[in-house]
């Protein structure tokens, strides 16, 4: 039997006034890829960031590996073993691949008395990853994160949670600005990770690249779960037609 990872119960999400979130349940199983899709503004990001620890809920209750958990800032969701690709990449623009790759866990090697980065070592397994990612041409592991286009700084950012696999690993429209290449290479990635026993929540607008690697899709409209589906049970016909709202109903 299938255990539950992640249950986050009735989370309700204010800005202001505005309600971005209104009593979502939303469950992510162990061994098991979720996709999380909806319209412009439906919550997903929110939803994702309150798991991630980015924001907390204005009310709802968040359980890991069945235990109440309280994840106050993205450090705890880290530490319970949650890893997160944003949109927008969050890499250091001023340091090189290698150091974004492992940015806050840096490998060192003692000399002496003193302990010194693994250069060699980082940019070994820098070179590894760009290529597990898609990104087929050489680039120099030193090579400053301004100096590379938008798809391959998603690639870094892909690339860094492929290393330090988590045990739920979040992508936040992780395919944006990627040539064929590189999105094949991501969607190569969620289903490497459950085949290691990750599990993942995928957020897309592209209903295809969702349905080439999810096990269940979740889809939110305007801050409330209008559905809750196996792919093998469902259309990309019939996710769009809820998405925008010609088919709803509301769990």
């Amino acid at each position: 039997m299938t255990e539950e990872l992640v249950r986050m119960e009735n989370i309700s999400m204010f800005f202001g006034r505005i309600q971005a979130l209104e009593g979502v349940n939303f469950t992510v199983n162990e061994n098991e890829i979720v996709g999380l899709v909806g319209d412009n503004g439906a919550g997903k990001s929110t939803l994702i960031k309150i798991l991630s620890g980015a924001l907390a809920a204005t009310s709802g209750d968040i359980f890991f590996k069945g235990k109440k958990v309280d994840i106050r800032n993205t450090r705890d969701g880290i530490n319970l073993g949650i890893e997160t690709i944003y949109q927008d990449s969050a890499l250091v623009n001023q340091l090189s691949i290698a150091r974004n790759l492992f940015l806050g866990r840096e490998p060192s090697r003692k000399f002496g008395f003193v302990k010194r980065l693994d250069k060699p070592y980082m940019h070994a397994e820098a070179e590894t990853l760009l290529r597990k990612v898609g990104i087929k041409k050489r680039i120099d592991p030193n090579t400053p994160i301004t100096s590379l286009s938008g798809g391959e700084r998603q690639s870094i950012a892909i690339a860094r949670a492929m290393y330090f696999k988590a045990d739920l690993i979040m992508l936040d429209e992780p395919t944006n600005n990627l040539g064929v290449e590189e999105t094949h290479g991501v969607l190569n990635f969620i289903k490497e990770a459950k085949e290691e026993g990750h599990s993942s929540i995928f957020i897309a607008h592209n209903i295809h690249h969702v349905f080439q690697v999810v096990d269940r899709i979740v889809i939110l409209r305007l801050g409330k779960v209008a559905a809750d589906l196996r792919r093998e049970d469902t259309t990309m016909d019939e996710v769009e037609r809820i998405i925008t709202g010609v088919q709803v109903g509301v769990l």
